[in-house]
C-alpha cells in the first residue's frame, strides 16, 4: 500500500519500471557524448537554496578498483532489500525541496521531457537529473545541453537501468546485478559518460527501478558516491495523470526528495509541474540540488 507520503510499500504496477527492461549492450559514441561541455557553477537560482552551496574540499580520493572492492565485500549476503535500505539516503536536511527526476533510456525510455525540463527553467526551479547510459546515448545534445546549465546537476542511474543486487534479486520483473562485479560495472561504466558531460556530476547514485539490497547500497558508498532513493512519488513512475502528479508534488515540504522522470514526455509528468510549482512557490517553499543541500546525514 502506498500512503500519500510513504514510499515503503508498493506503488502502480511497474511504478518505477516505467523505463522498459534494460539491455546489456550501449551504443558506440555514447561516452564522447558532450565531451568538450563543462559545467559551470553559476549562480543559485531565484527559486534555489541559497543558505547551502555546494560543498567544496579536497579532491576526492581514488576510487577503489574492482579487485579491492570484491574483496572488501567478499562473503557478505545481503540483509534488507527495497526502496529504504540502511545507507540510502531518502531525505535532505536543509529546509528547501530537493527535485530528482530520472531518465532511464531504453526501449520505450528514451524521450525527453523538453516541457517540463522548460517548465523548471521558466520558474527558476534547479534539479537533480540522474541520467542512465542509455538515455544520454540517445540524446546526447540534450544531455550536454543540461550539463551545461547551472540550474541543474547530473547524478547517476546506472547504465542497463537493473536493480542494485548482489544476488541477482529482481524488481518489476527486471533482472537485477548478480555480483559485486555486477553491482561496480552496473555504477561506474555510466560514471565515465557523465564525467564526459559534466566536470564534477553530482556523487549520487539511483539503480534502475530504485530498488537495492544493502550489500549493493555500501558498494555504492564503497566507491565514492552516495546512494540515493525518495520521500515522496512525484509521477508513479511516469504513470500519473497530470492531476494525480499536480497533487502528490504540491504534498512536497522542507527535506523531501521528490523522484519523478523526465523521459516520457506527453505523460502526467509536465503537466502536472506546470501546476504544482506556482503553488509550492505561493507557499514559499524552495528548491535545492542534492549537492547544494550538502551531505548532513554523514
Amino acid at each position: 500500500m502506498l500512503a500519500r507520503r510513504s514510499v515503503l510499500t508498493a506503488l502502480p504496477a511497474l511504478a518505477l519500471a516505467a523505463c522498459a527492461a534494460p539491455t546489456s549492450t550501449l551504443p558506440a559514441g555514447a561516452r564522447a557524448a558532450g565531451a568538450a561541455i563543462a559545467a559551470g557553477p553559476g549562480a543559485v537560482p531565484a527559486h534555489g537554496a541559497p543558505e547551502a552551496p555546494a560543498p567544496t574540499g579536497p579532491a576526492r580520493p581514488p576510487r577503489p578498483g574492482l579487485e579491492q572492492v570484491e574483496h572488501e565485500f567478499a562473503g557478505r549476503l545481503p540483509s534488507a532489500w527495497g526502496l529504504q535500505v540502511p545507507g540510502v539516503v531518502t531525505r535532505v536536511a536543509v529546509g528547501s525541496v530537493a527535485l530528482t527526476f530520472d531518465a532511464c533510456g531504453g526501449p520505450g525510455g528514451a524521450g525527453y521531457d523538453g516541457r517540463l525540463i522548460g517548465t523548471l527553467r521558466k520558474h527558476g526551479v534547479p534539479a537533480t537529473l540522474f541520467l542512465n547510459a542509455r538515455w544520454i546515448a540517445a540524446n546526447p545534445g540534450a544531455a550536454a545541453e543540461l550539463a551545461a546549465d547551472p540550474l541543474f546537476e547530473l547524478a547517476d542511474h546506472g547504465t542497463a537501468h537493473r536493480p542494485l543486487s548482489v544476488t541477482g534479486r529482481a524488481a518489476y520483473g527486471i533482472p537485477g546485478t548478480a555480483s559485486v562485479a555486477a553491482v561496480y560495472q552496473e555504477i561506474l561504466s555510466n560514471r565515465a559518460h557523465l564525467e564526459g558531460l559534466a566536470h564534477a556530476p553530482g556523487p549520487w547514485y539511483r539503480p534502475g527501478t530504485a530498488y537495492y539490497d544493502d550489500v549493493a547500497a555500501d558498494v555504492v558508498r564503497a566507491v565514492g558516491l552516495v546512494p540515493v532513493n525518495f520521500s515522496l512519488n512525484g509521477d508513479g513512475g511516469a504513470t500519473f495523470s497530470p492531476a494525480q502528479v499536480a497533487t502528490e508534488v504540491a504534498r512536497a515540504r522542507a527535506g523531501d526528495i521528490v523522484i519523478s522522470h523526465m523521459n516520457h514526455p506527453g505523460r502526467g509528468t509536465a503537466p502536472g509541474y506546470e501546476a504544482a510549482l506556482p503553488r509550492l512557490i505561493g507557499m514559499g517553499i524552495t528548491f535545492t540540488t542534492l549537492s547544494r543541500a550538502g551531505l548532513p546525514w554523514e
